[in-house]
C-alpha cells in the first residue's frame, strides 16, 4: 500500500530533529565483514561526564523508544544510542543472529568511538544484549540497568504467568515482527499495559512499510 504522505516517516524526521536538539548526531560505522552499525553519538564527547549506552528492544529504530528520555540524560552523560543489527540503519551480511553477536558488535562500535568504559541500559530485547555485554566485557561495562527483560526467566516461571505461548519460531516472528495490522495489534496487546485506544489499519500498514 503506497501513500503520498507517511505519518511514520514524518515522525522519524521529527525524532531525528529532537535527537539533534539534544546534542546528538547520526554516525555510521563499518565494522568490516559486511557489518554496518548506526548510532546516535554526542556531537562532542565530554571526558568529564560518564558514558551511558542505551540499547533498544524490538520495534522500529532506537529513536522511537528513547526519544522521551534523551533530554534528561544528555546534560549528565555522554549518551550513545545504537540501532541494533536489522533495526534502523544497522545490518550485517554475516549469518550470526544471537544476542551475544549483537553485544560484540555494539562493543566494537563503542571501541570505534574510542569509548573504553560505559554504563548500559537495555530495554526488552536490548536487555538481553546489555546482559551479554556485561558478561563478556566485565572490565568495560560498569552499572547495568534492564527494563522489561526476562533474562532470569525460567520455564517454571512462565507456568504461573500470562505469557504468549508459541510452538514454532515462525509464530514468534509473526508477532514480534508483524507483517499485518492484525499481528501488530496482537503485539501491542502483549507488550503494552496501557494500550492505545485506537489503531487504524492504515496507520499500522504505514508503520509496517516504513519500519
Amino acid at each position: 500500500m503506497t501513500r503520498c504522505f507517511s505519518f511514520i516517516a514524518a515522525q522519524n524526521s521529527w525524532y531525528r530533529c529532537s535527537f539533534k536538539r539534544a546534542g546528538l548526531k547520526s554516525s555510521t560505522t563499518d565494522l568490516g565483514d559486511g557489518t554496518i552499525m548506526h548510532c546516535w553519538i554526542p556531537k562532542k564527547h565530554d571526558p568529564s561526564k560518564p558514558t551511558l549506552l542505551l540499547i533498544h528492544g524490538f520495534g522500529a529504530n532506537a529513536m522511537w523508544q528513547f526519544n522521551g528520555v534523551i533530554p534528561h540524560f544528555t546534560p549528565k552523560f555522554n549518551v550513545y544510542v545504537p540501532d541494533l543489527l536489522f533495526f534502523g540503519e544497522s545490518y550485517t551480511t554475516r549469518a550470526e543472529r544471537s544476542e551475544s553477536f549483537q553485544a560484540q558488535c555494539v562493543m566494537s562500535l563503542m571501541e570505534a568511538q574510542n569509548v573504553t568504559r560505559m554504563d548500559v541500559f537495555g530495554l526488552s530485547y536490548g536487555g538481553f544484549v546489555a546482559y551479554s555485554m556485561a558478561a563478556q566485557f566485565t572490565e568495560r561495562v560498569g552499572r547495568v540497568g534492564l527494563g522489561c527483560a526476562g533474562v532470569c526467566l525460567e520455564e517454571k516461571d512462565a507456568e504461573s504467568m500470562e505469557v504468549l505461548k508459541v510452538t514454532t519460531v515462525e509464530e514468534v516472528v509473526s508477532v514480534l515482527l508483524p507483517q499485518t495490522p492484525e499481528k501488530a495489534r496482537e503485539l501491542v496487546r502483549w507488550s503494552f499495559y496501557k494500550r492505545p485506544p485506537r489503531m487504524p489499519s492504515w496507520f499500522l500498514w504505514d508503520f509496517i512499510e516504513v519500519s
